[in-house]
Formats: structure tokens, sequence, C-alpha cells
């Protein structure tokens, strides 16, 4: 929702703060790639530390350096459908590491799972109603978006490790965000899927208005 409604501001940003990267001549791919690759080290380094808040930075910076694939690839003029796809699958992977390695430290499958699946609900609710019809990749602004669960789970990291860091370990944060989560997460799935069928009840109803001519 952020990103749909903000684009306009939050391109802009993301341009010039992928100017290191133009400069390295990256391309979209190689910076996709390198976002994944710093989740996974920040995500097995939690194994090892457990610091939450440590992790909670380590995250927030990995996603944004992985936001910067699209940036670079308006400005090298490499946008492509291929790239696209390679982004968006790395992007459920991103998820799945971040919501794995939660539940392995804190023995939260349960939540991870539900939560994973309500993301990739979201994902799978518009592609599947690309098959069926043709519709725009814009104008779906569902509440808790890609975008939205990351500052979600980085702020719920940053939290729990910030009130460690003033000698309160509370044991709620991590399980309570994590169902929270799943709740936004499927709930935001569900709201996708009600407005594909409402898309697509207006392409049968078209269908069948120029039958009938």
């Amino acid at each position: 929702m952020i990103d749909g409604l903000l684009k306009n501001i939050i391109d802009p940003l993301w341009d010039k703060a992928a100017t290191p990267l133009v400069r390295l001549r990256l391309t979209p791919n190689q910076v996709t790639a390198t976002g994944m690759g710093l989740i996974l080290l920040a995500s097995a380094a939690y194994l090892w530390h457990r610091s939450a808040l440590i992790y909670g930075l380590c995250l927030a910076f990995s996603f944004a350096f992985d936001a910067l694939d699209g940036a670079v690839a308006r400005r090298r003029g490499l946008q492509s459908k291929a790239g696209g796809y390679f982004d968006a699958m790395i992007d459920r992977y991103q998820e799945l590491a971040v919501l794995a390695t939660l539940a392995w430290v804190h023995d939260l499958w349960a939540l991870a799972l539900a939560g994973f699946a309500g993301s990739v609900m979201i994902s799978y609710a518009k592609a599947r109603a690309a098959l069926e019809a043709q519709v725009s990749n814009d104008g779906w602004p569902d509440f808790f978006e890609r975008l939205e669960r990351i500052i979600f789970l980085c702020a719920l990291l940053i939290f729990t490790g910030l009130a460690a860091s003033f000698g309160l370990t509370p044991d709620w944060p991590i399980p309570a965000g994590l169902a929270l989560y799943a709740v936004l997460a499927n709930a935001t799935a569900l709201q996708r899927a009600a407005r594909a069928a409402r898309m697509l009840r207006a392409v049968d109803q078209g269908i069948r208005d120029q039958e009938r001519r």
C-alpha cells in the first residue's frame, strides 16, 4: 500500500540512493542476488548471536539494498520482464528465510507457517487473476503488502532488541508480532482475492454484454 500510494515520492529517493551501484555498473539481477545473500548472512548470524536488535538492523540494511534493483534497472535502462520475474521469486525466498529463522530461534513454526502462507497468497491472488484475464499491475492498494511486511518485521526485531538492551527481556513481542503478522497477511490475501473477484466479474459481465450485441 505504501509503495503504491507514495510511488512518486519513493522512486526518486531510490534512484538517488542507487547512484553508487550504477557507477559500479552492477546489473539489477546482481543487486537482487546480493540482497538475497545479505539476508541469508544476517539470518545465519542470528542463529548464532541471538540479538534481535542486530538482526533487525541488518535486515533493514539488507532489504534497503535489495530494493535498489528497480532503481538500477530504471537508471541503466535494463528493465525487463525476466528481471521482474527473478526479483519476485527472490522476494518470496527472502521472506521465507526470515520467517524460518524466527521460527527456528524462537520455536514458532506454526505462526511462521501461517504468516508465510498469507504472504504467498497475497502474491498468488494477483498472479492467478492475471491468468484469467488481463489485469493491471497497478491499482492493488492492499493493506499488508511486501513493504509493510518488511517494515513490520524489522521494527518488531528492533523493538525487541531495544527492550533487551534496557534490561528488559520480554518473551511476548516475537510471538505476538508473528501472530499479528499472520493475521494481517491472511486478511490482506482475502482483501486482494475479493478485489480480484470483482475485477473478474466485471470482465465476465463485459463478455456477456458483447455476446448479447
